[in-house]
Protein backbone atom coordinates (compact mmCIF):
# COMPACT_ATOMS: atom_id res chain seq x y z
CA UNK A 1 0.00 0.00 0.00
CA UNK A 2 3.04 2.27 0.09
CA UNK A 3 2.42 3.97 -3.22
CA UNK A 4 -1.33 4.45 -2.74
CA UNK A 5 -0.95 5.93 0.74
CA UNK A 6 1.67 8.35 -0.46
CA UNK A 7 -0.31 9.62 -3.38
CA UNK A 8 -3.59 9.91 -1.45
CA UNK A 9 -2.10 11.91 1.45
CA UNK A 10 -4.29 15.00 1.96
CA UNK A 11 -1.34 16.94 3.38
CA UNK A 12 0.34 16.44 0.01
CA UNK A 13 -2.77 17.44 -1.95
CA UNK A 14 -3.45 20.77 -0.19
CA UNK A 15 -0.31 22.58 -1.39
CA UNK A 16 -0.87 21.14 -4.85
CA UNK A 17 -4.35 22.65 -4.94
CA UNK A 18 -2.87 26.04 -4.00
CA UNK A 19 -0.15 25.63 -6.64
CA UNK A 20 -2.78 24.84 -9.24
CA UNK A 21 -4.63 28.08 -8.48
CA UNK A 22 -1.53 30.16 -9.13
CA UNK A 23 -0.49 28.16 -12.19
CA UNK A 24 -3.55 29.02 -14.26
CA UNK A 25 -2.78 32.38 -15.84
CA UNK A 26 -5.05 32.18 -18.89
CA UNK A 27 -8.18 30.23 -19.91
CA UNK A 28 -7.39 26.68 -20.92
CA UNK A 29 -9.20 23.50 -21.86
CA UNK A 30 -7.64 20.18 -20.94
CA UNK A 31 -8.72 16.78 -22.25
CA UNK A 32 -8.25 13.70 -20.12
CA UNK A 33 -7.90 10.97 -22.73
CA UNK A 34 -8.37 7.94 -20.50
CA UNK A 35 -11.69 6.77 -19.08
CA UNK A 36 -9.95 5.74 -15.85
CA UNK A 37 -8.73 9.33 -15.51
CA UNK A 38 -12.28 10.58 -16.04
CA UNK A 39 -13.53 8.40 -13.21
CA UNK A 40 -10.59 9.27 -10.92
CA UNK A 41 -11.09 13.00 -11.48
CA UNK A 42 -14.77 12.75 -10.54
CA UNK A 43 -14.19 10.32 -7.66
CA UNK A 44 -11.54 12.56 -6.06
CA UNK A 45 -13.61 15.73 -6.43
CA UNK A 46 -11.02 17.45 -8.59
CA UNK A 47 -13.58 19.11 -10.85
CA UNK A 48 -14.99 20.93 -7.83
CA UNK A 49 -11.65 22.61 -6.99
CA UNK A 50 -10.59 23.62 -10.48
CA UNK A 51 -9.52 27.27 -10.61
CA UNK A 52 -11.51 29.70 -12.71
CA UNK A 53 -10.47 29.50 -16.35
CA UNK A 54 -9.59 25.80 -16.34
CA UNK A 55 -11.99 23.38 -18.03
CA UNK A 56 -11.73 19.60 -18.25
CA UNK A 57 -13.30 17.59 -21.06
CA UNK A 58 -13.30 13.84 -21.58
CA UNK A 59 -11.83 12.05 -24.56
CA UNK A 60 -12.18 8.72 -26.40
CA UNK A 61 -10.22 6.62 -23.91
CA UNK A 62 -12.84 4.04 -22.94
CA UNK A 63 -12.43 0.91 -25.11
CA UNK A 64 -15.99 -0.28 -24.61
CA UNK A 65 -17.42 3.15 -25.45
CA UNK A 66 -15.56 3.40 -28.77
CA UNK A 67 -16.59 -0.10 -29.87
CA UNK A 68 -18.86 0.38 -32.87
CA UNK A 69 -22.46 -0.77 -32.99
CA UNK A 70 -21.51 -2.95 -35.98
CA UNK A 71 -19.00 -4.82 -33.83
CA UNK A 72 -21.52 -5.16 -31.01
CA UNK A 73 -24.00 -6.71 -33.44
CA UNK A 74 -21.30 -9.10 -34.69
CA UNK A 75 -20.49 -10.11 -31.09
CA UNK A 76 -24.15 -10.81 -30.36
CA UNK A 77 -24.53 -12.77 -33.59
CA UNK A 78 -21.54 -14.91 -32.64
CA UNK A 79 -23.05 -15.58 -29.21
CA UNK A 80 -26.10 -17.05 -30.91
CA UNK A 81 -23.99 -19.52 -32.96
CA UNK A 82 -24.49 -23.15 -31.85
CA UNK A 83 -21.41 -24.61 -30.18
CA UNK A 84 -19.86 -21.18 -29.55
CA UNK A 85 -19.09 -19.81 -26.10
CA UNK A 86 -17.94 -16.20 -25.68
CA UNK A 87 -15.42 -15.04 -23.09
CA UNK A 88 -15.73 -11.30 -22.42
CA UNK A 89 -14.75 -8.56 -20.00
CA UNK A 90 -17.72 -7.58 -17.83
CA UNK A 91 -18.14 -4.04 -19.16
CA UNK A 92 -19.24 -5.43 -22.50
CA UNK A 93 -22.11 -7.52 -21.16
CA UNK A 94 -24.83 -4.87 -21.13
CA UNK A 95 -23.68 -2.63 -24.00
CA UNK A 96 -26.57 -2.37 -26.45
CA UNK A 97 -26.23 -3.23 -30.13
CA UNK A 98 -28.93 -2.44 -32.64
CA UNK A 99 -30.93 -5.47 -31.56
CA UNK A 100 -30.24 -6.24 -27.91
CA UNK A 101 -27.12 -6.95 -25.89
CA UNK A 102 -24.96 -9.88 -24.88
CA UNK A 103 -26.89 -9.95 -21.61
CA UNK A 104 -30.11 -10.50 -23.55
CA UNK A 105 -28.42 -13.13 -25.71
CA UNK A 106 -27.31 -14.89 -22.53
CA UNK A 107 -30.84 -14.81 -21.15
CA UNK A 108 -32.12 -16.66 -24.22
CA UNK A 109 -29.49 -19.40 -23.88
CA UNK A 110 -26.29 -18.10 -25.46
CA UNK A 111 -23.14 -19.09 -23.62
CA UNK A 112 -21.33 -15.95 -22.42
CA UNK A 113 -18.67 -16.11 -19.70
CA UNK A 114 -17.38 -12.96 -17.99
CA UNK A 115 -13.64 -13.34 -17.41
CA UNK A 116 -10.88 -11.27 -15.84
CA UNK A 117 -8.19 -12.08 -18.39
CA UNK A 118 -7.82 -13.64 -21.85
CA UNK A 119 -6.05 -16.56 -20.14
CA UNK A 120 -9.31 -17.33 -18.33
CA UNK A 121 -10.92 -17.73 -21.75
CA UNK A 122 -8.17 -20.10 -22.82
CA UNK A 123 -8.70 -22.17 -19.70
CA UNK A 124 -12.44 -22.38 -20.45
CA UNK A 125 -11.56 -23.65 -23.94
CA UNK A 126 -9.22 -26.27 -22.50
CA UNK A 127 -11.97 -27.56 -20.16
CA UNK A 128 -14.66 -27.55 -22.89
CA UNK A 129 -13.13 -29.27 -25.94
CA UNK A 130 -16.57 -29.79 -27.53
CA UNK A 131 -17.18 -26.03 -27.73
CA UNK A 132 -15.42 -23.21 -29.55
CA UNK A 133 -14.46 -20.36 -27.20
CA UNK A 134 -14.13 -16.86 -28.68
CA UNK A 135 -12.49 -14.18 -26.58
CA UNK A 136 -13.70 -10.69 -27.51
CA UNK A 137 -10.57 -8.59 -27.66
CA UNK A 138 -11.85 -5.11 -26.88
CA UNK A 139 -9.19 -2.74 -25.61
CA UNK A 140 -6.22 -0.47 -26.17
CA UNK A 141 -2.47 -1.03 -25.95
CA UNK A 142 -2.84 -1.87 -22.26
CA UNK A 143 -4.64 -5.17 -22.84
CA UNK A 144 -3.08 -6.15 -26.18
CA UNK A 145 0.05 -7.78 -24.66
CA UNK A 146 -2.02 -10.15 -22.51
CA UNK A 147 -4.03 -11.18 -25.58
CA UNK A 148 -0.83 -11.74 -27.53
CA UNK A 149 0.53 -13.87 -24.67
CA UNK A 150 -2.69 -15.89 -24.63
CA UNK A 151 -2.50 -16.62 -28.36
CA UNK A 152 1.11 -17.75 -27.93
CA UNK A 153 0.02 -19.99 -25.04
CA UNK A 154 -2.81 -21.45 -27.12
CA UNK A 155 -0.36 -22.26 -29.90
CA UNK A 156 2.18 -23.78 -27.53
CA UNK A 157 -0.50 -25.88 -25.79
CA UNK A 158 -2.07 -26.82 -29.15
CA UNK A 159 -5.54 -25.69 -28.05
CA UNK A 160 -7.48 -25.50 -31.30
CA UNK A 161 -10.94 -24.53 -30.02
CA UNK A 162 -9.92 -21.01 -28.97
CA UNK A 163 -9.93 -17.82 -31.07
CA UNK A 164 -9.85 -14.07 -30.52
CA UNK A 165 -12.17 -11.55 -32.17
CA UNK A 166 -9.79 -8.60 -32.21
CA UNK A 167 -11.09 -5.05 -32.13
CA UNK A 168 -7.91 -3.91 -30.39
CA UNK A 169 -7.19 -0.24 -30.98
CA UNK A 170 -4.24 2.12 -30.70
CA UNK A 171 -4.51 5.64 -29.29
CA UNK A 172 -2.41 7.87 -31.52
CA UNK A 173 -4.59 7.75 -34.70
CA UNK A 174 -7.79 8.89 -32.95
CA UNK A 175 -5.94 11.66 -31.14
CA UNK A 176 -4.59 12.93 -34.46
CA UNK A 177 -8.11 12.73 -35.93
CA UNK A 178 -9.49 14.76 -33.03
CA UNK A 179 -6.74 17.35 -33.17
CA UNK A 180 -7.35 17.79 -36.92
CA UNK A 181 -11.01 18.57 -36.18
CA UNK A 182 -11.50 22.36 -36.03
CA UNK A 183 -14.48 21.86 -33.72
CA UNK A 184 -12.24 20.61 -30.94
CA UNK A 185 -10.47 23.38 -29.06
CA UNK A 186 -8.05 22.11 -26.43
CA UNK A 187 -4.76 23.36 -25.00
CA UNK A 188 -3.45 20.20 -23.40
CA UNK A 189 -3.76 16.49 -22.78
CA UNK A 190 -3.54 14.33 -19.70
CA UNK A 191 -2.07 11.38 -21.59
CA UNK A 192 -3.27 7.91 -20.56
CA UNK A 193 -1.10 6.33 -17.87
CA UNK A 194 -1.96 2.68 -18.48
CA UNK A 195 -1.49 2.89 -22.24
CA UNK A 196 1.75 4.85 -21.79
CA UNK A 197 3.14 2.15 -19.50
CA UNK A 198 3.23 -0.07 -22.61
CA UNK A 199 3.98 2.36 -25.46
CA UNK A 200 6.12 4.84 -23.47
CA UNK A 201 5.83 8.56 -22.88
CA UNK A 202 7.93 9.52 -25.91
CA UNK A 203 5.21 8.50 -28.39
CA UNK A 204 3.25 11.63 -27.44
CA UNK A 205 6.05 13.96 -28.52
CA UNK A 206 4.75 14.37 -32.11
CA UNK A 207 1.47 15.75 -30.71
CA UNK A 208 3.36 18.35 -28.70
CA UNK A 209 5.63 19.25 -31.61
CA UNK A 210 3.15 19.21 -34.50
CA UNK A 211 0.05 20.56 -32.76
CA UNK A 212 1.70 22.77 -30.13
CA UNK A 213 -0.14 20.79 -27.48
CA UNK A 214 0.87 20.57 -23.84
CA UNK A 215 1.10 16.89 -22.83
CA UNK A 216 1.55 15.30 -19.41
CA UNK A 217 1.44 11.56 -18.72
CA UNK A 218 -0.53 11.18 -15.50
CA UNK A 219 -1.21 8.55 -12.88
CA UNK A 220 -4.54 7.95 -11.21
CA UNK A 221 -4.22 9.21 -7.64
CA UNK A 222 -5.16 12.70 -6.45
CA UNK A 223 -1.57 13.92 -6.27
CA UNK A 224 -0.84 12.52 -9.75
CA UNK A 225 -3.77 14.34 -11.28
CA UNK A 226 -3.13 17.65 -9.52
CA UNK A 227 0.52 17.57 -10.58
CA UNK A 228 -0.55 16.85 -14.15
CA UNK A 229 -2.87 19.86 -14.20
CA UNK A 230 -0.24 22.13 -12.67
CA UNK A 231 2.35 21.18 -15.28
CA UNK A 232 -0.14 21.56 -18.11
CA UNK A 233 -1.16 25.03 -16.90
CA UNK A 234 2.49 26.06 -16.62
CA UNK A 235 3.30 24.76 -20.12
CA UNK A 236 0.41 26.72 -21.58
CA UNK A 237 1.30 29.82 -19.57
CA UNK A 238 4.92 29.66 -20.72
CA UNK A 239 3.92 28.94 -24.31
CA UNK A 240 6.33 25.98 -24.32
CA UNK A 241 4.37 22.77 -25.07
CA UNK A 242 6.20 19.49 -24.50
CA UNK A 243 5.75 16.04 -22.97
CA UNK A 244 6.25 15.63 -19.24
CA UNK A 245 5.77 12.48 -17.19
CA UNK A 246 4.45 12.58 -13.61
CA UNK A 247 3.89 8.80 -13.57
CA UNK A 248 7.49 7.55 -13.72
CA UNK A 249 6.77 4.74 -11.26
CA UNK A 250 4.89 3.02 -14.12
CA UNK A 251 5.87 4.81 -17.34
CA UNK A 252 9.29 5.11 -18.99
CA UNK A 253 10.11 6.99 -22.20
CA UNK A 254 10.40 3.76 -24.19
CA UNK A 255 7.59 1.78 -22.51
CA UNK A 256 7.56 -1.97 -21.98
CA UNK A 257 9.80 -3.32 -24.73
CA UNK A 258 9.07 -7.01 -24.02
CA UNK A 259 5.32 -6.38 -24.24
CA UNK A 260 5.74 -4.36 -27.44
CA UNK A 261 7.79 -7.15 -29.03
CA UNK A 262 5.12 -9.73 -28.18
CA UNK A 263 2.39 -7.53 -29.67
CA UNK A 264 4.49 -7.05 -32.81
CA UNK A 265 4.85 -10.83 -33.13
CA UNK A 266 1.08 -11.49 -33.06
CA UNK A 267 -0.60 -8.35 -34.43
CA UNK A 268 -0.28 -5.97 -37.37
CA UNK A 269 -1.93 -2.56 -37.95
CA UNK A 270 -5.36 -2.52 -39.58
CA UNK A 271 -8.11 -0.03 -40.32
CA UNK A 272 -10.65 0.01 -37.50
CA UNK A 273 -14.09 1.53 -36.97
CA UNK A 274 -14.49 3.73 -33.88
CA UNK A 275 -17.83 4.82 -32.51
CA UNK A 276 -18.16 8.52 -33.20
CA UNK A 277 -15.00 8.71 -35.29
CA UNK A 278 -15.70 6.30 -38.14
CA UNK A 279 -13.03 4.15 -39.75
CA UNK A 280 -9.52 5.36 -38.93
CA UNK A 281 -6.67 3.98 -41.06
CA UNK A 282 -4.14 1.93 -39.14
CA UNK A 283 -5.87 2.50 -35.80
CA UNK A 284 -6.61 -1.16 -35.07
CA UNK A 285 -4.68 -4.37 -34.62
CA UNK A 286 -5.48 -7.57 -36.52
CA UNK A 287 -3.97 -10.99 -35.95
CA UNK A 288 -1.18 -11.76 -38.41
CA UNK A 289 -1.72 -14.50 -41.00
CA UNK A 290 0.95 -16.55 -39.21
CA UNK A 291 -1.53 -17.01 -36.35
CA UNK A 292 -4.74 -17.03 -38.41
CA UNK A 293 -6.02 -20.21 -36.73
CA UNK A 294 -6.64 -18.03 -33.65
CA UNK A 295 -8.41 -15.26 -35.59
CA UNK A 296 -12.17 -15.57 -35.03
CA UNK A 297 -12.97 -12.99 -37.70
CA UNK A 298 -11.18 -15.15 -40.27
CA UNK A 299 -12.32 -18.59 -39.07
CA UNK A 300 -15.98 -17.57 -38.86
CA UNK A 301 -15.87 -15.30 -41.95
CA UNK A 302 -17.41 -12.43 -40.02
CA UNK A 303 -18.76 -9.53 -42.13
CA UNK A 304 -19.70 -6.32 -40.36
CA UNK A 305 -23.04 -4.73 -41.26
CA UNK A 306 -23.70 -0.99 -41.32
CA UNK A 307 -25.69 0.04 -38.24
CA UNK A 308 -27.33 3.34 -37.33
CA UNK A 309 -26.66 4.78 -33.90
CA UNK A 310 -29.64 5.03 -31.50
CA UNK A 311 -31.76 8.09 -32.29
CA UNK A 312 -30.87 11.02 -30.03
CA UNK A 313 -27.80 9.34 -28.51
CA UNK A 314 -24.80 11.70 -28.28
CA UNK A 315 -22.16 9.10 -27.38
CA UNK A 316 -20.24 9.87 -30.59
CA UNK A 317 -20.03 13.61 -29.87
CA UNK A 318 -19.19 12.98 -26.22
CA UNK A 319 -16.29 10.70 -27.21
CA UNK A 320 -14.96 13.47 -29.45
CA UNK A 321 -15.04 15.98 -26.62
CA UNK A 322 -17.43 18.34 -28.40
CA UNK A 323 -20.47 17.54 -26.24
CA UNK A 324 -20.89 16.84 -22.53
CA UNK A 325 -23.30 14.19 -21.22
CA UNK A 326 -25.58 16.91 -19.86
CA UNK A 327 -26.08 18.14 -23.43
CA UNK A 328 -27.46 14.75 -24.51
CA UNK A 329 -31.28 14.79 -24.53
CA UNK A 330 -31.34 11.17 -23.32
CA UNK A 331 -29.00 11.62 -20.34
CA UNK A 332 -30.63 10.82 -16.99
CA UNK A 333 -34.02 10.47 -18.68
CA UNK A 334 -34.31 7.62 -21.19
CA UNK A 335 -30.64 6.71 -20.70
CA UNK A 336 -29.58 5.62 -17.21
CA UNK A 337 -27.26 2.88 -15.88
CA UNK A 338 -30.33 0.67 -15.39
CA UNK A 339 -31.52 1.33 -18.94
CA UNK A 340 -28.51 2.36 -21.05
CA UNK A 341 -29.08 3.59 -24.59
CA UNK A 342 -25.40 4.12 -25.43
CA UNK A 343 -22.12 2.56 -24.26
CA UNK A 344 -20.89 5.68 -22.44
CA UNK A 345 -23.58 5.04 -19.81
CA UNK A 346 -22.71 1.33 -19.41
CA UNK A 347 -18.96 1.13 -19.09
CA UNK A 348 -17.26 1.61 -15.73
CA UNK A 349 -14.96 4.04 -17.58
CA UNK A 350 -17.74 5.74 -19.54
CA UNK A 351 -18.08 9.52 -19.42
CA UNK A 352 -21.86 9.41 -19.05
CA UNK A 353 -21.54 6.83 -16.27
CA UNK A 354 -19.09 9.14 -14.48
CA UNK A 355 -21.38 12.16 -14.83
CA UNK A 356 -24.38 10.10 -13.67
CA UNK A 357 -22.57 8.75 -10.62
CA UNK A 358 -20.65 11.86 -9.53
CA UNK A 359 -21.77 14.87 -11.55
CA UNK A 360 -25.56 14.99 -11.61
CA UNK A 361 -27.05 18.42 -10.91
Amino acid sequence: MKYLDEYRDSSLARPLVEALKTSVTKPLRIMEVCGSHTMAIFRNGIRSILPRGMELISGPGCPVCVTSSAHMDAFISMADEPGVRLAIFGDLFRVPGSNGSLAEASSRGAKVNIVYSPMDGLEIARKNPDEHVVFLGVGFETTTPTIAATILAAKNQQITNFTVFSTQKTMLPPMRALLDDPNLKIDGLICPGHVSSIIGSSVWEPLADEYGLACVVGGFETADLLKSLILLARQVGEGRPRVENVYPRAVSPEGNLRARQMVEEIFEPADMEWRGLGILPGSGLKIRDKYCEFDAESRFDIRLQAVEEPKGCKCGEILKGICSPRECPLFDSRCTPANPIGPCMVSSEGTCAAYYKYGRE
